[in-house]
């Protein structure tokens, strides 16, 4: 457990701010730990989410279509009566006309009218076919809703699960962080979490390993690395722009590097003594 530290972060020393951040560090890569052990849920239930909202809307703009096209059925079979009826009227007249000039105007109007009959149920005909395939996507659609609500309220239990198992330890680490992150001068830690955030791993210090970064595993000169055990500045790798410590600081301990010893050239001293 991280413990506060009363002293101002700016009167540490080199070694204090790196052990305060390699500790950070530790800390965060833990809380990254856990955010992997949810993995992707977070994302999947968001996306079943928008599926479900684009869905619903889809639905609602079927059903908008459906009263859309029962309103035109309903005007285009009054036009139809009221052509009817004009018709009737028209027929009737031509029983009082009193020439074939009228007469042949009112059967102009008669054909008009026909005209305006065949066009109207070519409309409703039309209305009733779109109306069977909106209605068919609307059941198409339904079905598509339900099948995405039950994945989206599986994935919340399991999500749900996961996070209840892991909130704990995730606050806890979490307070753990900010009481550290009040033990580090503010320039500093600024930095740290930029070079954090730039970095896929999420690793903004490292130390260094078998003479080379431990992020970007880019060798280090040997001066270099005699600087960065003297913790007497904070060094960054030329490379990959992580801040640097010894494995020492950071608490690990690595296996020795066996040195190769070179082969003795026996050949050579045997064909020497041959010649003497």
């Amino acid at each position: 457990m991280a413990k506060e530290i009363k002293k101002d972060p700016s009167e540490f020393t080199v070694e204090e701010k790196l052990k305060a951040l390699y500790q950070l560090q530790t800390i965060l890569s833990k809380i990254d730990e856990i955010r992997t052990l949810r993995g992707e849920l977070p994302l999947e239930v968001q996306d079943l989410e928008d599926e479900v909202i684009g869905l619903t809307t889809r639905i609602d703009n079927y059903k908008n279509d459906v009263v859309t096209l029962n309103k035109s059925i309903k005007e285009n079979e009054l036009s139809i009566e009221k052509s009817r009826q004009s018709i009737a009227r028209y027929e009737e007249n031509q029983n009082n006309v009193r020439n074939n000039r009228e007469f042949d105007a009112l059967n102009k109007e008669i054909e008009f009218c026909n005209l305006e009959i065949e066009l109207s149920e070519k409309k409703i005909r039309d209305a009733k076919a779109a109306l069977v395939a909106r209605q068919e996507d609307i059941e198409n659609s339904n079905a598509q809703l339900a099948e995405k609500r039950d994945d989206l309220e599986r994935k919340k239990i399991e999500l749900e699960e996961i996070v209840d198992e892991t909130r704990k330890d995730e606050e806890r680490l979490r307070e753990e962080a900010k009481i550290l992150e009040g033990n580090i001068e503010p320039r500093l830690l600024l930095s740290f979490k930029r070079i954090r955030k730039n970095t896929r791993n999420g690793l903004g210090i490292v130390y260094v390993e078998r003479d080379a970064c431990g992020g970007c595993f880019n060798k280090i000169p040997p001066q270099r690395q005699l600087d960065i055990r003297m913790r007497k500045k904070i060094i960054v790798c030329e490379y990959c722009g992580r801040i640097m410590v010894d494995p020492e600081l950071a608490g690990v301990k690595l296996e020795p590097v066996e040195e190769q010893t070179p082969k003795k050239r026996s050949t050579r001293r045997k064909a020497a003594e041959s010649e003497d």
